[in-house]
């Protein structure tokens, strides 16, 4: 019999135009002989699927139920794709637990702790893991710029605590740039990461356990030809992904070692990217910060690093549904 299989996208930020594309990957990836695929958008009017005449129909939050033909049908997991809020940060996580509805996703506590990206770090370094010095600042008791550079060293990173997609971040490599790089921050959120740069190479690692085995998946360099790693680096084309990365043995050694920590540290659960920066000088490698739902779309890196590996997207999103079911099972 097959499963039914909720595929959660949209979300309440401004992140959403992202989720989509991830959606549109996932749906056509996935083995429609095996599963019952319903795209779920969730966005500020409500909670919507369209059904087969293209009509949209409200989902019963009691239940997470759907009516299609006049027929209830209820999910056996959630396949998420929605990046930022409430997919991201642990809201539907907890919504999900509450109801019994398995997810391909970080448990609550993991979703919420990793959207932040002040309490990653933090928890991160307190576990071992090599992180950036860092400020966490609140829009309701901001600290000046002669006050941050007392306790932190030039150039810094600025960007918003919460969210990814690399939107509202600043590098900031003169005293005078760092107001206008706060107020870019505050807009997107009300808690912001001020951060001494790292000189190094970048690269972004894709990390999944299915069956109790932690799989890092083939590691990826990033260059730009922005200053970093931005919005428009990320999703506009102006940067190289090199997968797999071009780098040594020790470096290959070290990163996967450091993924895996950060994973076990953090407890994640299905696929999750981490960021990291390697100063080839002091040979050690920073995370950066921790993606729970990392992109699917055509430009993401996940699928790139996925085929790098031998595999289809079909096996992939199939091994993730799959052990989300199993886990559900074994509690």
């Amino acid at each position: 019999m097959k499963k039914k299989v909720a595929l959660v996208t949209g979300g309440l930020s401004s992140e959403a135009q992202i989720s989509y594309k991830s959606a549109k990957t996932v749906m056509n990836a996935l083995d429609k002989n095996a599963y019952d695929v319903y795209l779920i958008d969730i966005h500020p009017t409500g909670w919507w699927y369209e059904n087969i005449l293209g009509e949209e129909v409200a989902v019963n939050k009691a239940d997470f139920s759907i009516e299609e033909g006049g027929e209830k049908i209820t999910f056996d997991v959630a396949l998420m794709c929605i990046h930022g809020t409430p997919g991201e940060d642990g809201k539907l996580q907890g919504y999900f637990d509450m109801i019994g509805l398995p997810y391909t996703s970080c448990d609550t506590a993991t979703s919420a702790l990793t959207f932040n990206k002040r309490y990653t770090v933090a928890v991160a370094g307190f576990g071992g893991v090599n992180v950036a010095k860092s400020l966490h600042l609140f829009i309701e008791s901001p600290l000046s710029a002669n006050e941050i550079l007392a306790q932190l060293k030039l150039p810094v990173f600025v960007k918003p605590n919460n969210g990814g997609s690399s939107l509202g971040i600043s590098k900031v490599n003169v005293a005078s740039e760092l107001p206008t790089a706060l107020e870019k921050a505050f807009k997107e959120d009300t808690q912001v990461l001020v951060e001494e740069f790292i000189s190094g190479r970048e690269f972004t690692i894709g990390v999944f356990k299915s069956k109790g085995v932690l799989t890092v998946l083939p590691i990826t360099e990033i260059t730009t030809e922005n200053e970093f790693f931005d919005f428009e680096a990320k999703y506009e084309g102006k940067c190289k992904e090199i997968t797999p990365a071009e780098i040594s043995e020790k470096m290959l050694n070290d990163l996967t070692a450091a993924a895996k920590k950060v994973y076990a540290t953090l407890n994640c659960r299905g696929v999750v990217r981490v960021d990291f920066i390697y100063d080839e000088t002091a040979s050690k490698a920073y995370m950066l910060e921790v993606n729970t739902v990392p992109g699917q779309s055509e430009a993401s890196v996940i699928p790139q690093q996925v085929k790098a590996m031998g595999w289809s997207l079909s096996n992939f999103y199939a091994t993730l549904v799959e052990d989300a079911l199993a886990n559900k099972s074994n509690s």
